[in-house]
């Protein structure tokens, strides 16, 4: 007798994480999983899958509440530890973007700037416990008389820290060559001339959003690890476009959808948010996230068990074409590929080097793989799918 489809719904899955009976699998064991048993049998013996990334996210930051001082301030500018903060908001909050430099930092006027502080690392220093100078200035109102305002702050004193970060886990994304004659210095990283290096991003087989390649569980209100917390998916991210050219497997070939993520910035670690330099272009965050992938059905048994070797990249020159916006691939190639640590382009031998790390997106997985099984951490079902067409 043929067995009947496989089909399970959120409640389900939760229940038996309540009652410690969930069967979890990160999304490297699910590979193995799903080769052994097939699509379908997997989908009955698990029910959730856990994902990573730890990679640079530029469009990441933090609203921050520093509450009232005495006498009263409107503060309409802001700096931490001497990066400005926008305060454009209300009379005490500010949103400090990670990727704001610290003011009098020289930028690339010494080429290539160092670039050795900003938002990025304010923040890591914040959930690190350390004390940093806040600084205040108002135009002076009846109700908010003060001008001038200024002392040290550590996380714990702060009325309200919100890390909301507008696009996080891009999924999949290019990876950067330069074809010109001197060295360039980017936000992916640095690329020296005539194609002797390729850097890339993302988390290959572990990448959170190519493990669910149509959004069908990640969503408004998806429950994820963010920044070594529990936070939430709280929309689709900026420049979300589920519109590009996919693999056969459902899996994009380029940059498409993204997050915008938010969590409690007071229960997260420094472990999992750094403070990044980036020679000659800037500062950034990197963040940790891992989502949970609920097993609803064999299509996403089938998705989860995505490899490397199936997931392919644009290879495009950052010296030319991408300062020009004019964008043409040199190649494609697969995560399998650029992990070995050397590509082949154009009939030249090419050493290929992540910016994100493997190793962490590993980490992050099993982290939250151990808190499932503990009963600790429950799937959010979405209450609004990211667009997927």
């Amino acid at each position: 007798m043929k067995k009947s489809r496989v089909s399970k719904t959120y409640q389900e899955i939760n229940e038996k994480i309540r009652q410690g009976r969930a069967v979890v699998l990160t999304a490297e064991e699910m590979i193995d999983m799903v080769e052994r048993h097939g699509e379908a049998e997997a989908a009955r013996r698990v029910d959730v899958v856990t994902t990573g990334t730890f990679s640079p996210m530029c469009s990441s930051g933090a609203f921050l509440n520093f509450g009232h001082t005495s006498p009263k301030i409107r503060a309409s500018r802001v700096w931490l530890n001497d990066v400005p903060a926008y305060g454009g908001l209300a009379a005490v909050d500010c949103y400090l973007g990670a990727t704001e430099v610290a003011e009098g930092d020289p930028l690339n006027s010494v080429y290539p700037g160092e670039f050795n502080y900003g938002g990025g690392h304010v923040i890591e220093d914040l959930v690190a416990g350390n004390v940093v100078r806040l600084r205040l200035e108002g135009y002076g109102t009846d109700c908010y008389p003060a001008r001038k305002q200024e002392r040290n702050m550590t996380l714990s004193d702060m009325r309200d820290a919100i890390l909301f970060n507008p696009r996080n886990a891009y999924q999949n994304y290019s990876c950067a060559v330069n074809v010109s004659d001197k060295t360039i210095y980017t936000y992916m990283g640095m690329l020296r001339p005539r194609m002797a290096n390729a850097n890339y991003a993302t988390s290959g087989q572990l990448s959170p959003l190519l493990n669910d390649p149509y959004y069908r569980t990640i969503g408004l209100g998806t429950r994820i690890f963010l920044g070594g917390a529990q936070g939430y998916v709280a929309w689709q991210g900026t420049q979300h476009n589920p519109r590009v050219r996919r693999g056969e497997n459902g899996v994009p070939r380029e940059g498409a959808g993204t997050l915008a993520t938010i969590g409690n910035l007071k229960e997260m670690s420094p472990r999992w948010l750094v403070g990044a330099s980036m020679l000659g272009y800037g500062v950034s965050l990197y963040v940790g996230i891992g989502i949970p992938i609920p097993i609803l059905d064999e299509e996403m048994a089938r998705f989860t068990a995505v490899r490397d070797a199936d997931i392919y990249v644009q290879i495009y020159d950052y010296s030319m074409d991408y300062p020009k916006g004019d964008l043409k691939s040199l190649g494609e190639i697969s995560y399998g590929e650029l992990r070995t640590g050397e590509i082949v382009l154009n009939g030249k031998k090419v050493s290929a080097a992540p910016l994100s790390s493997y190793y962490k997106a590993r980490e992050i997985a099993m982290i939250l793989k151990e808190w499932i099984e503990q009963g600790a951490f429950l799937l959010g079902e979405p209450q609004h799918l990211l667009p997927s067409v």
